[in-house]
Order: structure tokens, then sequence, then C-alpha cells
């Protein structure tokens, strides 16, 4: 009984230890610290320089198949409840705009082969703008927008 729970034991730390060091040496690295992201996107200063940046062009075709739940009125502007679902066939990646924020884009999602279309956060709005909708699907991009009144600037307004 006692050498059954010390061979658990020294499994258990050699595992530990093997992780350890190849994490140390760089072999094992923590998923989000290599996920990519475009930072010429997110320092944009426009909705169609941040389209551009994000997925290489600014062409957009408006849809009825996106719909963005958001509040018609914000009362604090740091923190704007927003969700976006769409019924588009093979979407890839959803992205959402404040278009009068200093930098527009807020989120940018990445949808796997079989993932619904459907993404969900809280964004910051500094004031009154439309929230823009950009769904990737193909090598098409398909927007829809919807106003969100701000009463309290979340980007200290």
């Amino acid at each position: 009984m006692t050498s059954m729970k010390r061979r658990i034991f020294l499994k258990g730390s050699l595992a530990t230890g093997a992780v350890g060091i190849a994490v140390s040496t760089g072999l094992l690295t923590p998923r989000s610290a290599i996920a990519a992201w475009s930072k010429a996107a997110f320092e944009a200063k426009d909705v169609n320089a941040g389209v551009s940046a994000l997925y290489g062009s600014a062409g957009m075709a408006d849809s009825d198949k996106i719909q963005i739940k958001a509040p018609d009125i914000a009362e604090n502007g740091a923190v704007v409840p927003v969700s976006v679902t769409t019924s588009i066939d093979g979407a890839s990646s959803i992205s959402m705009f404040a278009d009068k924020n200093a930098t527009p884009l807020t989120a940018e999602f990445n949808l796997g082969p079989s993932t619904e279309g459907y993404v969900s956060t809280r964004i910051k709005m500094g004031k009154t703008a439309n929230v823009i909708a950009v769904v990737k699907a193909g090598d098409k991009l398909y927007s829809a927008k919807k106003e969100v009144k701000v009463t309290i600037g979340g980007c200290g307004g």
C-alpha cells in the first residue's frame, strides 16, 4: 500500500517537473500569450481603416442576417452590453465597432468552423454612436448597425 502511494507521488512529481522545465525553456507557452491580434486595426482612427486593417478590405454589404442586441440608452458608457447574432453560413469572424470612439474597433472574435454565430461582450463608448457589427463569411464582409445613446461617457467623458 505504501509503495503504491510513493509511486503515484513520484510519477506526479516527475510530470510536474517536466512541465515546469518545458515552460521555463519556452517549449510550452500559454495559449493567451501567443494569441494573434491586429495592432493596426485596434489603433485605427475610423471604422473603414479598422475594417481594412483587420480584413484587408473595407467593402461591406448591409445584411439583415445580423442582429445587434444593445441598449437604446446606455446609462454608463464604460460598460455597454452588446451581443451579435448572425445566421450567415460560414461566418468565420465577428467584430464590433463604435464609430465615434477615438479608436472604433472594440472587439474581434474568430469563430471555429462549427461555431454558432453568436458573441456577447461589454464595450466602452465615449459618446452616443453607432455600434457596427462586421461579419466575415468566406471572402465577403457583411455589416449591420444600431445607434446607442450614451448618457455618461466611458472614455473619460
